[in-house]
This record gives C-alpha cells, sequence and structure tokens, in this order.
C-alpha cells in the first residue's frame, strides 16, 4: 500500500449499460435528460455525462448553477439545465456559461428576459410546475397569471414545462395519475394561452420504467443510471449493473484475547480469541456511522462484521473466522467480491435510508477512479 487505499471505482461501461437500458424502456419519441446532479449521485459527474454522452445523450439535470459551471469545465456539450432553480447573481452565469434555467416566478423570468435583450439574444427557460410534491414550482392556479405576465417576455423562449413525481415506484398509482392529469390539464392550458414548448416532461426513474403514460418528451432518470433500483419491484422490470465499487485494504491486524473492548464506547467486547481488523475508512468517507454494530465488509470472499462504533478516519472488523487474513487484503464495503456483494440497497435498508443518500454521501476525500 504505497498510498491510502480507500478508493470509489466507477465502471463506466455499467454506465454506459443502464443508460442504453432505460433508452430501450422508452416509448414514443422521448429523450433522456440523465440526472448528473450532486456529483452524480456521488459517482463522478463530468465522467458520467461524458459516458452518458457516448451512448447520445444530449441534456443533463444539475440543481445548481455552481454544478453545470463544472460540467461546462469538463467540457461536457450539449444543454445543461439547472433544475433547482437560479438566484438573482447567478442570471450573468446562466448566460456565460449556456445553461439552461429552470423557473417558477415571474421576477426571475423577468430578470432573465433583461439580460437576454440587453445580450440580444433569446433565452431558453424551463417552467416548473408543482402538481403535488410541494417544493418548487408554478401552483395550477398560478398558471394564468405567470404566462400572461411571460407573453411581454420576448427574449425568453419556452423550451420545456416540467413537474415532478412524489411516488412513482410505488405499486398503486393513483397518486401518480392524478399528478400527471393536472399536469397535463395545465399543459393545455399553457398551450390554450398561445405557448407551445418544445418538450412536457416529468418521467423520472421510476416513471421511465413503470409508467408509460409518462413518457412525453423528455425523461429524466437518476438513480437508475447508476445501477440502483428506486424499489426491490423494479429489478424484475429492468436490468441494470452497479456502477460503483466502494473499497479498501486492511491497514492493520491484531490478535486479542477475550474481554477486549474495540472502539469508542466499548459497544463490541471480544468473547473468545479473536481477530480484529482495522480498514481506513470511516464516517469522514462516507461510511455511515449507523452500520455500527450491524456493518459488515467483504473480505477474502466472505462477511466480516464490523466490530465496534464506528469512527470518522476508521472502522474494525471482527475476522476471526477468516482463515489467513493478512494486511493488505482487500476490503469491499459496496460491490462484489467472489460471490458474495453488498449493495447500496443493503446498506440503506440496515441504516433507515435510501441508496441515494448512501451513494452521495461517499466524501470527497475519497479518490474516484474511473474504468
Amino acid at each position: 500500500m504505497e498510498t491510502r487505499p480507500t478508493v470509489a471505482v466507477i465502471d463506466t461501461g455499467a454506465l454506459r449499460h443502464n443508460y442504453a437500458e432505460l433508452k430501450k424502456s422508452i416509448s414514443g419519441a422521448a429523450r433522456i435528460m440523465a440526472i448528473v446532479k450532486a456529483n452524480a449521485y456521488g459517482h463522478g459527474d463530468i465522467e458520467s455525462a461524458r459516458a452518458f454522452g457516448k451512448e447520445g445523450c444530449s441534456f443533463y439535470g444539475v440543481a445548481t448553477v455552481e454544478e453545470g459551471a463544472r460540467l461546462r469545465a469538463g467540457k461536457i456539450d450539449g444543454s445543461i439545465i439547472v433544475l433547482g432553480g437560479v438566484y438573482a447573481g447567478q442570471i450573468k452565469d446562466i448566460f456565460d456559461l449556456d445553461l439552461t434555467p429552470v423557473v417558477f416566478d415571474l421576477g426571475t423570468a423577468k430578470r432573465i428576459n433583461e439580460r437576454a435583450r440587453a445580450s440580444g439574444v433569446t433565452k431558453k427557460i424551463h417552467v416548473k410546475i408543482d402538481t403535488g410534491m410541494g417544493r418548487i414550482g408554478l401552483l395550477p392556479e398560478e398558471v394564468a397569471p405567470f404566462f400572461e405576465g411571460f407573453k411581454a417576455l420576448s427574449n425568453l423562449r419556452l423550451e420545456s414545462v416540467l413537474s415532478h413525481f412524489v411516488e412513482a415506484e410505488s405499486k398503486d398509482k393513483e397518486y401518480t395519475r392524478g399528478q400527471l392529469e393536472r399536469f397535463l390539464k395545465v399543459v393545455e392550458e399553457i398551450k390554450s394561452r398561445g405557448f407551445t414548448p418544445d418538450f412536457i416532461d416529468m418521467a423520472n426513474s421510476a416513471a421511465s420504467v413503470d409508467y408509460k403514460d409518462a413518457h412525453l418528451g423528455l425523461i429524466r432518470p437518476g438513480i437508475m443510471l447508476y445501477g440502483s433500483y428506486p424499489a426491490d419491484s423494479f429489478k424484475e422490470k429492468i436490468t441494470l449493473k452497479p456502477a460503483l465499487t466502494l473499497k479498501t485494504r486492511i491497514l492493520h491486524l491484531k490478535k486479542v484475547g477475550p474481554g477486549f473492548n474495540v472502539s469508542y464506547g466499548r459497544r463490541f467486547t471480544t468473547r473468545k480469541e479473536s481477530v480484529i481488523a482495522t480498514l481506513p475508512i470511516g464516517y469522514g468517507d462516507g461510511l455511515p456511522r449507523k452500520l455500527t454494530g450491524i456493518g459488515v465488509a467483504l473480505i477474502r470472499g466472505r462477511r466480516a462484521p464490523f466490530a465496534g462504533t464506528v469512527c470518522m478516519d476508521l472502522t474494525m472488523c471482527d475476522c476471526t473466522d477468516i482463515p489467513g487474513v493478512a494486511v493488505g487484503d482487500e476490503a469491499v464495503i459496496i460491490g462484489r467480491q467472489g460471490t458474495e456483494e453488498i449493495t447500496a440497497e443493503e446498506i440503506a435498508g440496515k441504516t433507515g435510508t435510501i441508496s441515494y443518500e448512501v451513494f452521495c454521501n461517499i466524501s470527497s476525500r475519497v479518490p474516484r477512479i474511473y474504468i
């Protein structure tokens, strides 16, 4: 071990496979906007966007202007849509970086129009409708006054009208159908006022596979691009490949007798002569501290249970029952080793969260290696 061995290995072939599989699921002429926000769910935004671009992607979704700037600095072409909205001080940036803003209030639309007019250009925007998420977006009753004011903004072009599903992964589609109905009704009202968007879009990962009625102009898959499923039922609907492996190597081994305490709070005490391995990974790297007492690592093809409290930089495993264990042995935290596999979904289930958060929490001090 010449350097700290804690790394996240990203399989770009898996990213491309997942994009291609999602593309097969699309009905009609809908296109894909690859969601690469939050550093592509921890997988690395620039390299992930490049992989999707090789499969024909030309639309990328980010949450912030800063994320869009990173993609442009990484020479990512195509349309970059800022899904989380823009602030007054960022309007110059969206022009300089050729980013497409999502807008949901008339004041922002007017400021963007003023900049476009002063620059002698027409700026594309997407308008967000809140059909039941309760986050950002125009409520249906706000649509009429917004678009009445929009008529005077001659330097803006309505490229898309979008909304977002609350629970498209649910088997019960009643609420999802209601959202889609409300959205399509709003779209018709917008068209009746003389606006014809290039796209309308609402489908996330789950709806991309499981609700073809929502395959409108664009679909916006996120978590599935990275090989994770929004619910277990989706494993029967599409074959994805996990793209990320989080792994390290054993830093230190010690043989101890019974009654030996391990880590903070003495939450683990050996009952017999034991072999304790220390791994150079902890919650500072994004390993959930909630895995204390329930987490495992794959070492020599076997599951080695965590021993004691997960620390900021180090985590201990009980390797007593792993023959031949040695310093330098690979320890897989997320991924496959031999016939065993630990998925992000497994970790999420143990810690009371979702795979999205497990991926996003892998910190920036963990190098990403692309293969």
